[in-house]
């Protein structure tokens, strides 16, 4: 993890926060899970934690949760030192992916289990039922069994039987993963709307890049146990901390280009005889490392013997994918993916191009080994 993300976690004030974790370590047998890993998770926030597989994203919400409990370190949850309390001693509740329904209960009694367990009034318990049923659209669903629901239904009694316990803290574990298509973008729509109209605490775990993004108000990158990078959707795709942040959130490619002069917070680079002009505070370099986004780059057909202004390539593959074209091209620099939303029917594999570079797609990463 960064300096800046451990001094920034270990000094903001946990009661301010919805979760912290402070120093914490967690192994599986022989395997590091996480390790000394500080992170502060904002109140009233949809906060993602995104990564590969085996990242640890999983691990962390389960640790926040009480079904697993930290080998080193310190969790707060709401300013209260939770590390060594189990999951019925915390006040968070969780949706699974797999909506874990009771299949012998009514939609009604599902919501109301948590409550039950908890021993609250009947009375108490039909109330808050029928107030969380409302919020998520099934008031008229209260007396059917699961197996009568969509699954984006299913999905909602799953988020209803978590709000109706009024946690501190929502914990989402790939709650979409098994909607199709548009129902996922549906469903994350109103899990948005109501994280905002009341003002929830949520984590959200998901390893789809295009989900966090348009769900999040801070996103968590994490790589092998580690915060590669902790910001907004828009920092991340824009100034991407590394180059696995770069790679994981936009699908980077990477060039080395020359650097001509560095000045002023600005280094003046030289794609194939194209000036560009890039952010760079660091030391002087000759030679940097850039990532670029696969639609900050253009492609033009040009003729063996014109002049062109920018890398020369070839078109190894199209696939058109309905709302774009994405193009592997083979260039001098070596193989870029580029993502074309023109309307027109997309270039032949084979074609010889210019690959052009729009410099706001761009961003520094440092200097080329």
């Amino acid at each position: 993890m960064s300096t800046v993300t451990q001094a920034t976690s270990k000094h903001t004030d946990t009661a301010q926060a919805a979760v912290v974790f402070e120093g914490v370590r967690k192994r599986w047998g022989q395997r590091t899970v996480l390790d000394d890993l500080s992170l502060t998770i904002a109140r009233g926030k949809l906060t993602t934690l995104l990564g590969p597989s085996g990242c640890g994203k999983t691990t962390m919400l389960r640790l926040i949760a009480g079904l697993d409990l930290p080998d080193a370190g310190r969790i707060v949850i709401g300013g209260r030192d939770v590390t060594r309390l189990g999951a019925q001693a915390r006040n968070v509740s969780m949706v699974f992916q797999s909506y874990a329904l009771f299949p012998h209960l009514s939609v009604a009694d599902n919501v109301g289990y948590g409550l039950s367990v908890a021993r609250v009034p009947k009375r108490d318990v039909a109330a808050r039922v029928e107030m969380a049923l409302a919020r998520v659209g099934l008031s008229a669903c209260a007396r059917r069994m699961p197996h009568e629901l969509s699954g984006g239904q299913q999905q909602r009694v799953a988020v209803a039987r978590a709000l109706v316990l009024e946690p501190e803290v929502m914990l989402f574990d790939e709650p979409l993963s098994n909607l199709d298509a548009r129902l996922r973008v549906q469903v994350r729509e109103e899990i948005r709307d109501l994280q905002r109209e009341l003002d929830l605490s949520v984590v959200y775990v998901t390893h789809d890049q295009e989900e966090a993004l348009a769900i999040s108000d801070e996103i968590v990158v994490m790589e092998a146990g580690a915060v590669a990078q902790h910001a907004d959707a828009r920092t991340l795709v824009e100034r991407p901390a590394n180059a696995f942040v770069a790679s994981f959130i936009g699908n980077a490619n990477f060039l080395a280009l020359p650097v001509l002069s560095c000045a002023d917070g600005r280094a003046h680079c030289d794609l194939s005889g194209v000036p560009l002009d890039l952010a760079w505070n660091g030391p002087r370099i000759v030679r940097a490392r850039i990532a670029v986004r696969p639609e900050a780059l253009a492609l033009e057909i040009i003729d063996h013997f014109a002049p062109h202004r920018g890398l020369a390539g070839v078109i190894r593959r199209a696939t058109w994918l309905g709302r774009s074209t994405h193009y592997t091209v083979e260039t001098t620099a070596g193989e870029l993916t580029v993502s074309s939303h023109s309307l027109d029917r997309p270039l032949a594999e084979g074609a010889r191009v210019a690959v052009t570079l729009d410099a706001r797609g761009a961003h520094l990463l440092g200097e080329a080994s």
